[in-house]
């Protein structure tokens, strides 16, 4: 397949911006080379036009001239979707097909497409759209390694790219897709601490912000455990020790832990 293959995005939203962005801007895709379809593309027209690409309502025409389909719709339009573009032969010609869509399984996905079309099912999260996100994708029966990395390379510019089997993307859409409004909450609730103990809100936010990026960073770049890291922090009758005695008073592992097992279990139901 070619380096820039040409891609429709269809749903032009938060994400298939976000993605389109990442190419353009980020990895020097040929805005030439990317069609976007959206029910609505009037509410798009303006970041379209930004990015130099070709933005319209006719899925269709779009996917008839892709090497590679981007799905970006909601789990409960896909299967429309598909009856369409399937119907009017667009999906013929077997382009790669990936989509974002949360619950939808391969399965699904190969039962309404043409027999034989290469599909990989894609968990990107929010932060890709400021390229700091976390995909995981789960490549379908047949899909070789050099369509496996097109796929990849649709979202690296947006952050780092795991892949997995499909058993479990559920638990992956938990805990990476539904893991940012957590740790917002989280995050919000630290900032409140500080504004307690004295600190202006804004301080306070940006003390709590900067500190978890910095936390995060160093579990990404040290490949240590967090407990390790955790335990680095935590001395003997300090005040670290007395603050995390309170939040497991809190029961703040198990309540976090089943957060992540509920939102596993819902994705599971949206397809």
């Amino acid at each position: 397949m070619n380096q820039h293959p040409k891609l429709a995005i269809i749903g032009f939203g938060t994400m298939g911006q976000a993605i389109c962005a990442g190419l353009v801007e980020a990895s020097g895709y040929p805005a030439q080379q990317i069609q976007a379809a959206d029910c609505h593309p009037a509410h798009a027209k303006v970041r379209a036009e930004a990015l130099g690409i070709g933005l319209s309502k006719d899925a269709e025409a779009a996917v008839k001239a892709a090497e590679v389909v981007l799905l970006c719709v909601k789990p409960k339009d896909l299967k429309d979707l598909l009856a369409g573009l399937t119907a009017a032969g667009a999906l013929d010609h077997k382009p790669l097909v990936v989509s974002i869509a949360a619950g939808t399984t391969l399965a699904f996905l190969d039962a309404h497409t043409p027999e034989g079309t290469p599909l990989v099912r894609a968990m990107p999260n929010t932060p890709c759209s400021i390229r700091k996100g976390m995909t995981v994708l789960a490549p379908g029966k047949g899909v070789s390694e050099a369509q496996l990395a097109t796929a990849r390379a649709l979202f690296e510019p947006l952050g780092r790219v795991m892949d997995l089997d499909e058993k479990h993307m559920d638990a992956v859409t938990g805990l990476s897709a539904s893991g940012p409004a957590f740790v917002f909450v989280i995050l919000e609730s630290l900032a409140e601490g500080g504004v307690q103990c004295g600190l202006p809100r804004a301080v306070a936010v940006e003390l709590a912000a900067q500190m978890t990026l910095g936390a995060a960073s160093m579990v990404l770049e040290t490949g240590r455990h967090p407990a390790a890291l955790k335990d680095e922090v935590t001395t003997p009758a300090g005040c670290t020790i007395a603050g995390l005695l309170a939040l497991e008073d809190g029961r703040i592992r198990s309540v976090v832990a089943r957060g992540i097992e509920r939102a596993t279990q819902v994705a599971a139901g949206l397809g």
